[in-house]
């Protein structure tokens, strides 16, 4: 069902009259000068909204600032995080509706999505119950042991997500290529418009 409806979000959503009419998404993917625009824009917000999150996840390791306090540094930095989740957002959104099927059967694609959900469970867990006493140790230059491991948590799984949506440009696990059995399943590459193709049955 889902896959249904991202087949009509990228070849019927918007497609006009005419002898070749598009899609939106098809001509959002064609206009190479905004794409490029779009593109960019994703990666430097990107580099905005991490960056922020990095500095106070660094002060919490003790690492950076350690003579400021953590709701000092968070509250400084916070604006500059919102705005910069907000853009990462709408732009990565825009980035998907132009290729919809494309990102829905990309191992990378869906690792991403994974850790992003990882990383966002990590902030609730944080806001909701480690920085519930933060009065007690906002000032200390090295938080307790549940501050640094939220610290660590969100720094891993946001430079994961940053280098899986890296990997997504590359085609090594592209589905219709000779993969193995367990990336056609994660990818669901039988029912792409390429198929699957396993390295297994390549080799006999």
């Amino acid at each position: 069902m889902l896959r249904d409806f991202l087949v009509w979000l990228q070849t019927e959503l918007g497609k006009g009259p005419g002898e070749y009419p598009m899609s939106w998404s098809e001509a959002l993917l064609g206009s190479l000068n905004f794409w490029g625009l779009l593109e960019g824009t994703h990666l430097l917000a990107l580099m905005l909204f991490a960056g922020t999150i990095f500095v106070v996840d660094l002060r919490l390791l003790g690492v950076t600032f350690r003579r400021t306090p953590v709701s000092v540094l968070s509250q400084k930095v916070l604006p500059l995080t919102v705005f910069g989740f907000a853009i990462v957002i709408i732009t990565g959104l825009a980035l998907f509706y132009a290729k919809p099927l494309v990102y829905y059967h990309n191992i990378w694609f869906r690792a991403k999505l994974v850790f992003i959900a990882i990383a966002l469970l990590n902030i609730l867990l944080f806001h909701g119950r480690v920085q519930r006493n933060i009065a007690a140790w906002d000032t200390l230059a090295k938080p307790p042991t549940a501050a640094r491991i939220s610290a660590v948590a969100s720094l891993s799984a946001w430079i994961i997500v940053i280098t899986l949506g890296r990997f997504i440009a590359y085609d090594w696990y592209e589905c219709g290529k000779p993969i193995p059995a367990w990336a056609n399943v994660l990818q669901e590459c039988a029912a792409s418009e390429h198929g699957a193709a396993s390295l297994a049955e390549v080799a006999q």
